[in-house]
């Protein structure tokens, strides 16, 4: 089987995946006005376990509701949510041993919601949105600390497989780890181990909730692409850390909303347009040189992987353990089946970044896949 890599099974931590694609956390607007699990939302997901993916990723579940980017986002701050995300989980595990991550969130200095202020780790205008984020005292920093420990704690007792924590992207645990974000010179800031503490307060206190068998896993900023912010030899270090402290899977990634001022631009992270194949598989050079630190941390590539063949390459050569799809499974939920069944031809996504456009007016869908559709 050409594919025998790609199709054959690998555990993060003690959870079993049954092949190494994942659903790459994938922000979709489908929740209720209050933040509950909705029956378009749970649509979606089991249309994702029907297609074949071993291991989806929500989009971010907020774990405060002031911590949200916009309404329709889900939420996890408290007991009332956990009902509907149980639902959710149930409805995907009928589907051949699929598995499921909660993607846990803070939206940090990108919020938008204009009923709630911005909070950072330091008061740095945001370029795009214009807003100044109110500096987090160290109480207020500890809170939020919990609420990451409860949102996970919520995710376990919702029966997910495992969650991950959304460090990426310029959202709120990725403003403390760049220096372009994070000015203080506290106990939260001054230095990479420092500046690291927060998601290592979050992995012990969880692990200490939901026991040694619940996998704790991280999307994790690698370079923000801006002049003054986080840097790959600098993620470098934070890696070493992450990995001692007992992360079970790291995502790397990279980019901020301000280098996404053209959502067409060719260049912009962590959604580059992709004209050629040369332009795929954008975050390989990065997984190379991270991948020796990672020891029995398993490490997830994402990037503008199209061409399964150039996965199974990636991960026979074991420059990833897993690979992460999130455009081409707006498009082509059934993907993963199709490449299973033998075609192998690439993804019917053309990776135009339309879809982020449906972000900011409402439900987020494939504008391509919807216009064909509408021509029929």
């Amino acid at each position: 089987m050409e594919l025998e890599t790609l199709f054959s099974p690998r555990k993060i931590g003690n959870v079993k995946i049954k092949n190494r694609i994942v659903r790459s956390a994938t922000y979709e607007k489908r929740a209720t006005k209050y933040g509950q699990v909705s029956e378009d939302l749970i649509n979606l997901y089991t249309d994702l376990a029907k297609g074949g993916t071993g291991l989806i990723i929500t989009g971010a579940i907020a774990v405060d509701h002031r911590a949200t980017g916009s309404q329709n986002q889900a939420y996890l701050y408290d007991e009332s949510f956990i009902a509907g995300q149980r639902k959710l989980v149930k409805a995907v595990h009928e589907y051949s041993d699929v598995k499921i991550a909660a993607q846990i969130h803070h939206s940090g200095r990108q919020g938008d919601h204009p009923k709630y202020e911005t909070v950072a780790p330091s008061p740095i205008p945001h370029e795009l949105t214009k807003r100044v984020p109110r500096k987090l005292t160290d109480n207020e920093i500890k809170e939020i600390i919990d609420k990451f420990v409860d949102a996970g704690r919520r995710a376990f007792e919702s029966e997910y497989d495992m969650v991950q924590l959304h460090g990426a992207h310029g959202y709120l645990l990725s403003n403390f780890i760049s220096r372009y974000t994070n000015k203080r010179e506290d106990e939260y800031g001054g230095n990479i181990l420092n500046q690291t503490k927060i998601l290592v307060d979050i992995f012990k206190q969880l692990r200490g909730e939901v026991g040694k068998n619940f996998p704790i896993t991280i999307k994790l900023q690698t370079q923000d692409c801006i002049p003054g912010g986080l840097t790959l030899e600098e993620a470098k270090e934070i890696i070493k850390i992450l990995v001692d402290t007992g992360y079970d899977a790291i995502e790397p990634s990279g980019g901020l909303i301000e280098t996404m001022k053209d959502f067409t631009s060719k260049n912009i992270l962590p959604s580059k347009v992709i004209k050629s194949s040369a332009d795929e598989n954008y975050f390989l050079p990065t997984a190379k040189e991270l991948k020796p630190l990672m020891r029995e941390t398993k490490l997830i590539l994402m990037g503008g992987i199209r061409n399964p063949l150039s996965a199974e390459k990636f991960l026979k050569k074991g420059i990833a353990d897993f690979i992460s799809l999130s455009r081409p499974l707006i498009y082509e939920p059934d993907l993963p089946n199709r490449w299973k069944n033998g075609d192998l031809s690439p993804p019917l996504c053309v990776s135009c970044n339309s879809c982020y456009m449906t972000m900011l007016k409402g439900t987020v869908y494939c504008v391509v896949k919807k216009r064909l559709e509408t021509k029929k």
